[in-house]
Order: structure tokens, then sequence, then C-alpha cells
């Protein structure tokens, strides 16, 4: 049984801590997995360190994991931290499985990417609300890098699509004073909202939205829908009834037994692909182990990105159901596709009763 140290780095507090549990979850889950496969021959150590949401932590501790003997690390939640740990990645000939959904616009040679990009999030989810609901909008995100580029993002498709952005607001990570975006909404009467808050920021919104929602109807799910591409099943118990009539899009949702959420998921997904490349191929650089056939997950080895489906689910009696779905949708980080709202034809469409 070879011995193979596996880096976990994510945040077991701060105010992102529900998307950390979840990715964490996912990987220990499929690290107990692989060492009881005794057709693997591995077996995987974690190599653990807590940045407690800090960003400053996360190089220092990244090195730390590298230094005792790891060469892949499954961690980081937000773009800034991911961002913070590729210099320590290049320096030290390390490689992050970021299990997240982000923003798209790169392509490091140090990390692969097992979650969805723009064109499998936000550009679907888009395309599938315009004829429902209408174009006009306001855009709320936490006040960093995933905020600015997935508003920068959805400014460009609504203008392309002939909508209008009433108002685009942002807060401070961490910050639940949402009083003056939720009153903002309730002035400009759009026919939908962005949500690309993180965290505590985005379950205040929601809770005080709900509220909204209830004083008058024009402002509740079936009018003005609150549309995400990163809230899952993990953050559903601390919404509660807040979360209802909320319209998500991402590769995966839960439906019946199965992993948790995509954060879930996607982190389970790259440990397994991982640890059965290097059962078969130990001494294999990571060019070579991504274009291995095989496996649950299709990588391209170009930008390191997963192929994925693409589902659009709607909270509903406290579950997300599915609404629609595309299959196997292939990355495209930099949105270079000459119509960037075109998508393969739905394989499954749920109308909402």
């Amino acid at each position: 049984m070879r011995r193979v140290e596996i880096g976990l780095l994510y945040s077991r507090s701060g105010s992102y801590r529900l998307l950390s549990e979840a990715c964490r979850a996912g990987a220990l889950r499929a690290i107990g997995e692989v060492n009881a496969d005794p057709d693997l021959g591995l077996r995987l150590v974690p190599v653990e360190r807590d940045p407690g949401g800090e960003a400053d932590a996360y190089a220092p501790l990244c090195a730390e994991i590298l230094a005792a003997g790891a060469r892949h690390v499954v961690g980081c939640i937000t773009s800034l931290s991911r961002k913070e740990v590729i210099p320590t990645l290049e320096r030290m000939g390390g490689i992050l499985w970021y299990a997240c959904p982000y923003e798209g616009f790169e392509a490091s040679s140090q990390v692969v990417y097992t979650h969805a990009c723009p064109n499998q999030h936000l550009v679907p989810l888009l395309r599938w609300a315009f004829p429902r609901f209408g174009r006009r909008a306001v855009l709320t995100g936490s006040n960093y890098i995933w905020g600015w580029e997935m508003n920068r993002v959805a400014r460009g498709l609504i203008g392309e699509a002939g909508g209008e952005v009433l108002a685009e607001r942002y807060l401070a990570m961490g910050d639940v004073d949402v009083g003056r975006m939720v009153a903002e909404i309730r002035a400009t009467r759009p026919d939908f909202v962005l949500n690309n808050l993180v965290g505590a920021s985005s379950h205040a919104f929601l809770e005080a939205m709900a509220r909204l929602g209830r004083e008058d109807p024009a402002f509740g799910p079936a009018h003005c829908p609150i549309l995400s591409c990163n809230l899952t099943e993990c953050e559903l118990p601390a919404l509660g009834a807040a979360a209802e009539g909320l319209i998500s899009a991402g590769p995966y949702f839960r439906d019946g037994a199965g992993a948790g959420s995509s954060f879930e998921a996607a982190a389970h997904a790259s440990v397994r692909f991982l640890a059965e490349r290097l059962s078969r191929h130990p001494e294999a650089g990571l060019d070579d182990l991504l274009a291995r056939p095989g496996g649950g997950l299709a990588i391209d080895p170009a930008t390191h990105h997963a192929t994925l489906p693409v589902l659009i689910a709607q909270v509903e009696d406290g579950v997300f159901r599915v609404r629609e779905r595309w299959e196997a949708v292939p990355p495209d980080p930099y949105l270079a596709r000459r119509d960037r709202l075109a998508l393969p034809r739905p394989q499954l469409s749920v109308v909402a009763p």
C-alpha cells in the first residue's frame, strides 16, 4: 500500500464556513473510500491546515502543506484565497484542486478547476431567466473578485440581450447591513436580482428580500426572483424559509441519496480522479494525469477545467427542484465563444408549477 500525502486547505470558521465544510466533507469522504479500496493500492494521508477565513493565512499554510510532503492540495473557497496560493504552488511545485464555482478568466498551470466557470453557470442561468422574467436587473455582490467579475460579465450579457442594469451594489465580506440594497431594489423594481454576495452577507440579504416579498408580492419569487451561481444545499439549513423561490445554477443538485451539495460533490470527484490516476501512473506529471482516459471527470488539458452538466434549480418547499438541464457542457473560461448565450438543446426540461 503506497502512502500519498494530500493537502486539505479549508477554513472551518469565518463567513464562508458552510461552503468550506461542504468541500472538506466531500474530500474526506473520498479519502476514506480510496483507503478502503484495495484495488487502488493507495493510502491517502490528509495534511490539513485551517486558515480560519483569513486571506493572508492561505499562502503560508499552503507552503506548510507542501513542505510536509503533499504535492496535491484540495482547497480554497474564495477566488482571493485561490490567487493567494498560486505563487506558492508555482514556487514549490504543488497543484491545487479547486472545487468551487468561480468567475473565469484564469487558467493556471498549477490549478485544476473541477467546479463550474461562467459558461457553465452564469451564462446559462441568464439565458434561461431572460425570457421568463425579463432583462431589467439589479446586481449585488461581495466587494472582492467574485462579485466584481461576475457582475462585470453579467453587465455584458444583459447589454447584449438588450436589457438594463438598474443598479449595482457591493458589501464588504461579512457585512450584513443590507438595508440600502433592499431599499434600492424596492425603488427600482427590477425583473430579477443577481445575488453574488457570499456567506453571511448573502444570508442577511435573502432574509431581508424574503421580508420584502411578504410585504409586497411584486418582490416575491414569481415576479422578482433572486438568481445565484454559488448557493447550494449546504446553506439551505441556515436560510430556512428565506431561500424559498431562489433560483441557482450549478453542475449538481441533490436528488435523494448522494452528495450534500455541488461543493461536496466536486471536492469528492477531485480526490477520486486524482487517486485513480496516481494509482496507475504514480510518476506522471499533471498534464499526463489529466490526459489519461477514464474516471468520473473530463478535464480539458489546455485549460485544466472540467466538462460538466449544467442544471438550473429552484428552491421549492426547502429543496432544490431542477427546472432545466444541459449535459456535458465543455468549459469556456475566457468566454471566447462568439455567441456567448448559445448552449446545446437542454436534455431535460421541467416546467415550474
